[in-house]
């Protein structure tokens, strides 16, 4: 698909790492320029820009905590001063932590809410203030456990199904504006926030790989192909689904 989103801009939240790179690098191969947006991770933010200028892509890195509106606001601002236009914005940013009921805490359950389901909101609102006539694609990254929830994950995967309602919701009101809205849905993918939870390499990795019809872990790349393709004018006729990425795993 190359050259498919040639002069077409994008936003990619929480891009330093995982899945977001990988999404920030097949966009920019893909003819996007993008922005490239970190919360704390500067350096691995600079090393997604630095793969994509190489590449003679265009990308910017930008600093911003997705899940304030203030920061969002800055960091549209910034995108449209340096690229002056925004077509697609990927809300990839998450957090995540697995424990057990018995140790949910308050802060914990703001902590992943504030990045998994207001930061989404924050940066779609803004976006449509920066959204052409065109109008413009909005890709949400869930995740699998809306199908599968683990044991220890239920505000992790609270925050999930939460995320395909605002896709279902924000599909059916920005439709009339042209903005598409869907969402990847991931299974376990092999990503540096996979290993820090013990996912690859454990028994449970292992057997998830094992259960999987297509016999492996995700890797970032097959994400971001599906990232292009939802940005592309040829999923023109899509909005308000889930896309399940899981290699047939359910």
């Amino acid at each position: 698909m190359v050259d498919v989103l040639k002069g077409k801009v994008a936003i990619v939240t929480g891009a330093s790492k995982g899945i977001g790179a990988g999404i920030a690098r097949a966009l920019a191969g893909a003819g996007a320029a993008v922005i490239v947006n970190y919360a704390g991770d500067k350096a691995g933010a600079e090393r997604v820009v630095a793969d994509i200028v190489r590449t003679d892509g265009k990308a910017f890195a930008v600093q911003a905590d997705v899940s304030k509106a203030a920061d969002v606001k800055r960091l549209f601002a910034e995108t449209k001063r340096l690229f002056g236009r925004l077509d697609v914005l990927v809300n990839n940013a998450g957090v995540f932590r697995f424990e057990p009921l018995t140790e949910f805490s308050e802060a914990e359950f703001h902590r992943q809410f504030g990045t998994n389901v207001l930061a989404p909101l924050l940066t779609t609102q803004e976006a449509l203030k920066h959204f052409g006539p065109e109008g413009g694609s909005v890709i949400n990254i869930g995740s699998s456990v809306t199908r599968k929830a683990p044991p220890q994950s239920v505000v992790y995967t609270a925050t999930k199904h939460a995320l395909d309602g605002i896709t279902a919701a924000l599909a059916g009101e920005l439709g009339p504006r042209k903005i598409r809205v869907n969402s990847i849905n991931p299974g376990a993918v092999d990503t540096e926030g996979a290993r820090s939870l013990g996912v690859i390499g454990s028994e449970w990795g292992d057997q998830i790989a094992a259960q999987t019809p297509l016999g492996r872990l995700g890797q970032p790349d097959d994400i971001a192909q599906i990232a292009v393709f939802l940005a592309s004018p040829a999923s023109g006729w899509l909005t308000g689904e889930v896309i399940g990425a899981a290699g047939g795993y359910r």
